[in-house]
């Protein structure tokens, strides 16, 4: 296997091995038709085994303190995406690029690394075992149906229906609110410290 940095050719496998990894995790509905591109620089790496993309890593950093990452002091780097093809899953993939990049990381002159994701406890225990503690969290509500969206959300234009709708709940009525909607997620930050 062999992990480089990624190039624009490499897209199209980027994105299969992004969608087949989310498929079977809280982010199943977040498919992207074509690959970010950060405002500030990046750390993009992509793991590579029989010619496809099998594993990938992509972190945003700051030039200037508190630009990219929500928390902390000092210059910190996002970990936007990391993600392991599933025929590929449990060989170590994700830790090998984690480990290439906090080097480039740390190069770079970063002192941390910050990562929001949902509740799937295996890849929350994936940031725990990599030395990532859980410093904050908010809910990702999603909201579907006349029923649900009652109340919540409305649309002053005639004849325009809301259907679906997606928020974000950063209050402290977290439990409430669950029971509330089928589908909310809470989403955790975790931050790692480098050193």
């Amino acid at each position: 296997m062999e992990i480089r940095e990624y190039h624009s050719n490499d897209e199209v496998g980027w994105l299969r091995c992004r969608a087949l990894s989310f498929l079977h995790t809280a982010y199943y509905d977040n498919v992207l038709r074509e690959k970010e591109h950060y405002k500030n620089p990046s750390i993009e790496l992509i793991a590579i085994e029989d010619g496809i993309v099998v594993g990938l890593l992509d972190i945003e950093y700051e030039k200037e303190e508190l630009t990219v990452c929500s928390r902390g002091s000092g210059l910190g780097g996002m970990i936007w995406h990391v993600a392991v093809h599933p025929d590929y899953q449990r060989m170590g993939i994700g830790n090998k690029l984690l480990y290439e990049a906090e080097k480039i990381a740390k190069q770079k002159g970063l002192n941390r690394l910050e990562a929001w994701t949902r509740d799937d406890q295996w890849v929350q225990n994936w940031y725990e075992k990599n030395g990532f503690n859980k410093v904050d969290s908010y809910l990702h509500v999603f909201m579907d149906g006349e029923q649900e969206l009652k109340g919540y959300v409305q649309s002053s234009f005639p004849k325009l229906y809301p259907v679906q709708a997606f928020a974000h709940y950063v209050g402290e009525e977290k439990e409430a609110l669950k029971k509330q909607f089928k589908r909310v997620h809470e989403c955790v930050c975790y931050e790692k410290m480098l050193k």
